[in-house]
């Protein structure tokens, strides 16, 4: 089966007017696919995580009678910060490679390393070696963005990159739906991470059937500078701005997100908790029906992602980068700290279904902004190189954000009680104002064709 014809660029079978996507080719969709899968499978991993990270921990610690024990929120956050520091560990070496041996082949390793060490997790004796364990998976996550992220860039035609690329993005959020709704139907922590080794399955596919890109491949061919380099990457003075700019950007989106929003979960299950002990039912009753309730919350989180996403590309279309950026800096700062700090005291139990919502379109609008932009500041022999640095290495700080909220709710508030966990998080949103000091000194790149 033929799915491009390599001797006419893919760029000239597009219609330059109608939808963006009129007249994109079987084999430009064949990509899409692929590419959406990948990062489809790789945000199921992630939110398999969240939402199994406080079961595990209290079963690994041996706290089942005591699922409050402040130790398990504790090691949550190490746990946590320990596979986002193998996610941008991951996206530094994998970033490199998308760029030397290719993006499809790097694709390949990604979703094997990914699929296979959420699997082991499920084998985990103690908290050590599933961090251990989470450490790897986390090698194989980073380093999936940014290759897929380079591929559909250099695949698509310049008109249609910006939303094939935003439709991409904005599937992460059915990725972590996919995973709320294994979580709904009782599934324990330990079987969702068997569940996560199927992605392994689409490797297949990509090595029988995707091709390099031709932008890389003619990059490969000339050979006038060396293909994924640090060296070069800092060297030039443009490259080296773009990077520590979109470095920047993404520190406060991934902190915003990693570092609060997906605790959501636990706030959630501190809201539930009293409205089913007041109802007299057991550890093991509640349990299940806070389980319940997280799985909800995460479909909700994610279904206003999917159209924070969208909302991104639309606004950016009209505006630009930074505009569009400077408006969802500011809707995520908002409604991260509103969510944290009113959800219960309005409407009590029912505030999930639309403080919920809100927030994860508020924050997740961000993400589709650095999925669009970052391949945008980098040339095709830095693109992987650029885009993973900008988008992983912020996680090695950000790792600190998950440690810094359990320490803020154990430790600095812990004399706040029930409230403890609110003002924790209200204190953690300060990160966003990071964005707006960054967002100056950042390029527009709207209408222009990507650097070479």
């Amino acid at each position: 089966m033929h799915f491009h014809d390599d001797s006419v660029p893919a760029e000239k079978t597009v219609s330059p007017g109608g939808p963006w996507w009129k007249g994109l080719t079987r084999y430009h969709w064949f990509v899409f696919v692929v590419a959406a899968l990948g990062w489809l499978f790789d945000t199921m991993d992630q939110q398999l995580f969240n939402l199994a990270r406080k079961p595990a921990m209290t079963e690994l610690l041996n706290l089942k009678d005591d699922p409050t024990n402040a130790r398990i929120d504790k090691f949550g956050g190490y746990a946590t910060a320990v596979f986002l520091i193998g996610w941008a560990t991951g996206g530094l070496i994998f970033g490199v490679l998308g760029d030397r041996i290719g993006r499809a082949k790097t694709m390949l390793l990604t979703i094997l390393v990914y699929s296979i060490f959420t699997g082991l997790s499920s084998l985990s004796r103690g908290p050590w070696d599933f961090m251990f364990y989470r450490f790897l998976t986390g090698l194989g996550v980073g380093g999936e963005f940014a290759v897929g992220i380079a591929l559909l860039a250099e695949v698509m035609p310049e008109r249609a990159r910006p939303f094939a690329i935003g439709w991409l993005q904005s599937l992460s959020a059915v990725g972590n739906i996919t995973a709320a709704c294994i979580s709904l139907v009782g599934t324990d922590w330990k079987t969702m991470f068997l569940i996560g080794t199927g992605p392994a399955l689409l490797a297949i596919l990509i090595r029988r059937k995707l091709k390099e890109p031709e932008k890389w491949q003619e990059a490969v061919k000339a050979k006038k500078e060396k293909l994924g380099s640090y060296a070069e990457l800092f060297g030039d003075p443009r490259w080296r701005r773009n990077a520590i700019v979109g470095l920047a950007l993404a520190f406060v989106g991934v902190v915003g997100l990693w570092g609060i929003a997906f605790f959501s979960f636990d706030l959630i299950r501190d809201v539930f908790r009293p409205h089913y002990q007041a109802q007299g039912l057991t550890d093991g009753q509640i349990g299940k029906k806070l389980g319940f309730w997280v799985g909800i919350g995460s479909i909700l989180q994610n279904a206003g992602g999917f159209f924070g996403i969208h909302f991104f590309s639309k606004l950016t279309k009209h505006t630009g980068r930074r505009f569009a950026f400077l408006v969802s800096f500011l809707i995520a700062m908002v409604s991260t700290a509103g969510t944290f700090w009113f959800l219960g005291k309005v409407g009590g139990t029912n505030d999930i279904f639309w403080m919920i919502p809100i927030m994860g379109f508020c924050q997740l609008s961000l993400f589709g902004g650095y999925a669009i932009y970052f391949p945008e500041l980098f040339p095709t022999r830095l693109r992987s190189t650029g885009t993973s640095f900008c988008y992983n290495v912020g996680r090695f700080v950000a790792a600190v954000g998950p440690l810094t909220l359990g320490l803020l709710k154990s430790e600095v508030f812990a004399g706040f009680k029930e409230n403890a966990f609110r003002y924790a998080a209200l204190t953690m949103c300060s990160v966003f104002l990071i964005g707006f000091i960054a967002l100056p000194f950042a390029p527009e790149t709207k209408d222009q064709p990507l650097p070479e």
